[in-house]
């Protein structure tokens, strides 16, 4: 059988095949400001560099903020349901998952048959998500792909007591005002996310193993701040990003 996953999200939009419960392959793309032209696109383009007909798939899944504007799609799934599916099928050990995408945060228990169990999820501030770090980046002229490796070299974390991204953002330019380094700001806000996700994770609870999803996930400076927060090591997604896309496509396997 061969289906296909679209995740569309509020920054980026992924695709992934599966064929007979092997991932063919992956692709993603920023969303923009017309969700339903990502969608679209992310998926052709994933099928272009595959060499598949689009005719040649059985069925076509949609999650993410976006899903009920794909309309290539036969069915839309909520995320958490896509991000248990994929996580259980990178590792079936794994019984919780942290998620932090461009603009929500969720924390999934998942059971032995890698089911949801129960979930948390904070989609109404901005604040420990995708977004959140793009707007400090921002602030702090810095490249946001440099902030992990930076966050690690600091040897002061600053404190960041805000969990609103406004007045977060007041605080850092406040402390680049007083000369505080961007390492040990970066350090600070990562801290902040890692105090405000761990708190939301914690009304789920957190059983190891614990596996990271999502664009954030490639911020080793936030997963540390996690682990550091919860006392707990958490592993890392090869697929973090794609994994909504990926889940979907495996609950197109199994049918409606």
């Amino acid at each position: 059988m061969l289906t296909a996953g679209i995740d569309v999200g509020s920054i980026s939009a992924k695709a992934a095949v599966v064929r007979d419960g092997r991932l063919l392959g992956t692709r993603v793309m920023l969303t923009g400001y017309n969700s339903r032209n990502a969608g679209e696109k992310v998926f052709s383009d994933l099928l272009a560099d595959l060499g598949i007909a689009r005719d040649a798939l059985d069925r076509v899944v949609a999650t993410g903020y976006g899903r009920n504007s794909v309309d290539v799609a036969d069915k839309a799934v909520t995320e958490i349901t896509c991000h248990a599916a994929g996580v259980h099928f990178q590792d079936p050990m794994v019984r919780s998952v942290i998620d932090i995408g461009g603009q929500d945060s969720k924390a999934i228990a998942l059971d032995d048959a890698g089911r949801v169990r129960d979930f948390a999820m904070n989609d109404k501030c901005a604040a420990g998500t995708g977004r959140f770090l793009e707007v400090m980046a921002r602030a702090l002229e810095v490249d946001l792909d440099a902030f992990g490796e930076m966050s690690l070299k600091a040897d002061n974390p600053a404190a960041i007591s805000s969990l609103c991204t406004v007045f977060a953002e007041s605080e850092v330019i406040s402390l680049i005002a007083k000369g505080e380094s961007r390492e040990n700001i970066i350090a600070g806000i990562h801290a902040s996310i890692g105090a405000r996700v761990i708190a939301m994770a914690g009304r789920v609870g957190i059983t190891e193993p614990v596996m990271m999803t999502g664009g954030v996930a490639k911020n080793i400076g936030v997963v540390r701040a996690l682990e550091k927060k919860c006392g707990k090591s958490i592993r890392v997604s090869p697929l973090a990003q794609v994994n909504g896309a990926l889940g979907a496509a495996l609950i197109a396997v199994k049918g409606f």
